[in-house]
């Protein structure tokens, strides 16, 4: 069956492989500090793209103070439904050079695998959209709707102004949201659930000023050290969260083994797993905190001083159906209340975000399964993820009757936010054909062979 779709998006694959490389060529950080020109030229890009694919109205969504988002329309045909597709086109910041095997922004292919920095999360699914309607012959039998968001990377600091302002713009009866991943390479998935997440910037003072380690050490305690001492406190002596109040869940229905999640991660030789019960419970339904920076002198910076203040922020993400003020009440309650020394001890709340949980059931969810398994030739798998996506509640809050979908082409090696990330291109090639099949399928309108 729709063997149709198939040839098309086998044709289609080279061009479409062009137009990842040169949307990965433009480095659009959306990170402060970085050239706000470059995210609106990758949206300008990004909004040609959708024009070549046959969407019959394309502009840039624009709110003061905001990276520009791109919206692309296919109108809705006549009693059909309207299915609208998400995905962004601004990237992480790329870290060292050294850190890369080749420059961050420019693509290069191995072993099945294209390379660079948004190459997986999320111009691989910018690709996915444009080659669907590409497959479909722009016309598919459903309204089909795009926003492609510039500022998910730094949080989607304005989605809701966006979602406020184009609210009948952006209304649809399903939203797929193409910002996930699969179980592995060539295992299509729908998520279930994300992780909610609060952070938050504690500093430790110890002194009013800096002193001399040689006549105050051994009386007076650094800055540092008692920051250190705090920070340790946060897990148990097995890396358990030691904070009170969280909520946990051990509920997950797949599993990792330990050996998958090693050959994942890229651990050191010997580093012990922290946590209790099973793995996936670890990295999806339980709480998890990483300290994820510290400012303090750098060691070539270092100086026979007592340092008198120290920092680190402070990541806390949250089991599916915690509440976000609550885990940043006990978090902070935590911090304040096991503080040694007599230091004095400052909590700052940084980002919340509501965590995420669906049941994968009804005739859009279906449909998917069937597309899915039509175009990677094995039935998905359904997992949760440990990562925090919050804009998919607030997608979830605004319309409340459109069935959302969480989907993507990564995989747990594509290293998103890392060095080195990757995208496998069989995958992206079976990305593009599900979604192809399945916009068909919503519409009612099935081929055969």
């Amino acid at each position: 069956m729709h063997d149709d779709l198939r040839e098309a998006v086998d044709r289609l694959m080279p061009e479409l492989r062009r137009d990842l490389d040169s949307l990965v060529r433009i480095p659009s950080v959306s990170a402060p500090g970085y050239d706000p020109g470059e995210v609106r030229r990758s949206a300008e890009f990004t909004a040609d793209l959708y024009r070549r694919a046959g969407f019959t109205e394309v502009r840039l969504l624009e709110i003061e103070g905001a990276h520009p988002a791109v919206f692309a329309e296919i109108p809705t045909p006549p009693g059909a439904p309207t299915v609208l597709l998400y995905a962004h086109h601004d990237v992480q910041p790329p870290g060292p050079d050294s850190e890369w095997e080749t420059a961050p922004f420019e693509p290069f292919e191995r072993d099945g695998r294209v390379y660079g920095r948004g190459t997986s999360d999320d111009k691989a699914g910018v690709i996915v959209h444009a080659g669907a309607i590409r497959a479909l012959q722009s016309q598919p039998p459903v309204g089909v709707k795009v926003i492609v968001e510039g500022e998910e990377e730094v949080g989607s600091t304005h989605l809701g102004d966006f979602l406020n302002t184009y609210h009948e713009l952006l209304a649809a009866d399903a939203i797929v949201i193409h910002d996930l991943g699969n179980w592995a390479v060539g295992v299509p998935t729908l998520t279930t659930s994300l992780r909610g997440l609060v952070d938050c910037t504690v500093e430790v003072r110890t002194l009013l000023h800096a002193v001399h380690s040689g006549s105050f050490g051994g009386a007076i305690p650094d800055a540092i050290t008692t920051l250190a001492r705090l920070l340790a406190t946060l897990h148990e002596e097995n890396g358990e969260v030691a904070v009170a109040g969280l909520d946990s869940s051990d509920d997950t229905d797949i599993d990792l083994t330990e050996a998958e999640l090693r050959a994942q991660a890229g651990p050191v030789d010997g580093l012990q797993l922290i946590g209790s019960g099973s793995v996936t419970a670890r990295l999806w339904t339980k709480p998890a905190i990483s300290v994820l920076a510290i400012d303090a002198p750098p060691i070539s910076d270092a100086i026979n001083q007592l340092v008198p203040v120290a920092r680190a922020k402070v990541s806390l993400r949250l089991s599916p159906g915690q509440d976000p003020a609550e885990a940043l009440a006990a978090l902070t309650n935590h911090l304040e209340s096991n503080i040694d020394w007599g230091a004095e001890v400052t909590v700052t709340p940084g980002a919340m975000g509501e965590s995420f949980s669906l049941t994968t059931s009804g005739e859009a969810f279906d449909i998917f399964r069937e597309a899915l398994k039509e175009a990677y030739g094995t039935n998905p798998v359904e997992m949760g993820v440990g990562g925090s996506i919050p804009f998919v509640a607030d997608f979830s809050h605004r319309y409340p009757e459109a069935t959302i979908l969480l989907t993507g082409v990564a995989d747990p090696t594509s290293r998103a936010h890392g060095p080195n990330e990757s995208q496998d291109l069989g995958d992206l090639q079976a990305g593009i054909l599900a979604e192809a099949i399945a916009l068909r399928l919503l519409g009612g309108a099935v081929a055969t062979d």
